[in-house]
């Protein structure tokens, strides 16, 4: 039975670990193709000949590469993260914690954002026709169009760094909720909200006790996306400040240091796939005390 299970386990990791082979694969192959043009111009400066094993070896480890190689991301990442006290400004813990923290900050504003304008939309017609449409319009806007403009306006109104980033979270993560929200206030029947009338139950009463709890599966849905939103908009505003992933990546690039990006491109999924997982754990804790799940 035991060896049954390990079976099993293994034949679920085959598929996963053949397309993990592919994808470094490829990626060794583009990290010579697109490495290699610079080594061969450097030759060409020495009025030396060279062949393609020759700037093999080098193609591996450049210091500025076009892309770089699995195994340099990964030494960056590791320097990154154990390799600096957390406190130093050249760690990515230093930089992912204040990231999260202004993406927490503009989640919750969002979230709280979200749900509220939702129950107005519910049960207001004038807000339904007005508030939705111009909720719709406001993601049309590029936010890497519109985030600087919300970092001069908040600045000038003399908020700090982090009430900047959390603005443009807040921005981000809000519609996903508010879409949500609104169908998961909607979803109970007719038929059921007629039942609690023929108890005498008020909006207040119907509210908490039938739109709610309907709404909590699509909510958390709609938290996973905010989630993910949030972070990406506390990225965005960090593209004017000292500090965070998204400071770091405009370092990077200014410098040409590619590793460093890749490094700071994979603590940021890394974050984002973590916050996710920590929405679904409430979600399951949730469920289950609520009796829809088992």
């Amino acid at each position: 039975m035991i060896f049954d299970v390990g079976s099993n386990k293994m034949k679920s990791l085959g598929p996963i670990l053949t397309v993990l082979m592919v994808i470094f694969a490829f990626w060794y192959l583009m990290a010579i193709k697109l490495n290699s043009q610079w080594e061969y111009d450097q030759a060409v400066r020495a009025k030396v000949e060279v062949g393609f094993w020759d700037i093999l070896p080098n193609t591996m480890q450049q210091k500025k590469p076009v892309l770089p190689a699995p195994h340099q991301v990964l030494t960056g990442l590791w320097d990154g993260l154990a390799g600096q006290p957390i406190t130093s400004k050249r760690s990515l813990v230093y930089h992912a914690w204040i990231t999260l923290s202004g993406t927490i900050y503009g989640f919750v504003i969002g979230t709280a954002m979200g749900i509220l304008l939702a129950v107005g939309i519910v049960y207001n017609r004038a807000m339904d026709l007005s508030v939705m449409p111009w909720a719709i319009a406001s993601q049309m806007i590029p936010i890497i169009a519109i985030a600087p403009m919300l970092a001069v306006v908040v600045h000038a109104l003399g908020a700090s760094a982090i009430v900047t980033k959390a603005v443009i979270s807040a921005y981000l993560s809000f519609f996903p909720v508010l879409v949500g929200m609104v169908k998961g206030l909607r979803a109970p029947e007719q038929m059921q909200i007629d039942l609690l009338h023929t108890y005498s139950a008020s909006k207040t009463e119907i509210l908490w006790k039938l739109r709610f709890p309907a709404s909590v599966p699509f909510l958390f849905t709609s938290l996973q996306v905010g989630i993910a939103a949030s972070l990406v908009g506390a990225i965005v505003g960090e593209l004017n400040q000292p500090a965070g992933l998204g400071a770091r990546l405009l370092q990077g690039t200014y410098h040409g240091l590619t590793v460093h990006i890749w490094a700071a491109l994979i603590v940021a999924s890394l974050l984002a796939a973590i916050l996710v997982k920590t929405i679904q754990g409430f979600e399951r804790i949730t469920l289950v005390k609520m009796g829809m799940r088992k």
